[in-house]
C-alpha cells in the first residue's frame, strides 16, 4: 500500500520538478549554439538550392515548394550577420509554422532536442548586437553548453523580414 503512494509522489514530484520546462531544438551558427521552441518546428530538411526570388534581401534564399506550400528560405546566418559559410552536408533547412506562416531556416547543423528549466535560463546580457535584443529569450545553462535562445517568431516579424505578422 505504501509502495502505490510514494509512486504517486515520485510522479507528482516530478510533475513539479519539471514544472515550466520547455523543449528547445539547438541548432549551431559558426561557434554558437541557438535553441528555438520545439513547438514552433514543422520538420527538418536537408539544404537544396532554393528558387532564387529578384529583389529579395541577401538573406532570403528563394522560395522551395514543400508539398504543395511555397515556403521562403532565410539564410539565419546572413540575416543575424554572421560570416557566410560553405553549405556541406551538414547544413539543414529548419522548417518552422509561425502563425500559421511556414518559413524555412538555413543553419549550420542541428545537434538535439533540451529540456531547461527556468533554473537553467537566464537573461540575455545588455549588448550591442546584429540580434534585436527583443528576439532573444535568453540565454539556457546545460553544463558547460551556453544556448541563445531566440524568440523565432519576432525575429522572422521584424521590418525586414516581415514574414510573419506581429500579434496585436
Amino acid at each position: 500500500m505504501n509502495t502505490g503512494m510514494n509512486a504517486a509522489q515520485d510522479t507528482a514530484g516530478r510533475a513539479d520538478a519539471s514544472a515550466g520546462a520547455r523543449e528547445y531544438l539547438t541548432f549551431r551558427l559558426g561557434q554558437e549554439e541557438y535553441g528555438i521552441d520545439i513547438l514552433k518546428v514543422q520538420e527538418i530538411r536537408g539544404y537544396e538550392t532554393p528558387t532564387r526570388i529578384s529583389g529579395a534581401p541577401s538573406f532570403i534564399k528563394g522560395v522551395t515548394n514543400l508539398r504543395g506550400t511555397i515556403v521562403p528560405i532565410v539564410d539565419l546566418r546572413l540575416r543575424l550577420g554572421c560570416a557566410q559559410a560553405e553549405y556541406n552536408s551538414f547544413t539543414v533547412v529548419i522548417v518552422l509554422n509561425l502563425r500559421e506562416r511556414v518559413v524555412g531556416i538555413v543553419v549550420d547543423s542541428v545537434s538535439d532536442v533540451l529540456e531547461l528549466l527556468p533554473a537553467q535560463m537566464r537573461p540575455a546580457p545588455d549588448v550591442d548586437s546584429s540580434i534585436d535584443p527583443q528576439c532573444i529569450r535568453g540565454l539556457g545553462a546545460v553544463g558547460e553548453r551556453m544556448l541563445i535562445l531566440l524568440d523565432i517568431e519576432r525575429l522572422m516579424a521584424g521590418l525586414d523580414m516581415g514574414l510573419v505578422a506581429e500579434s496585436a
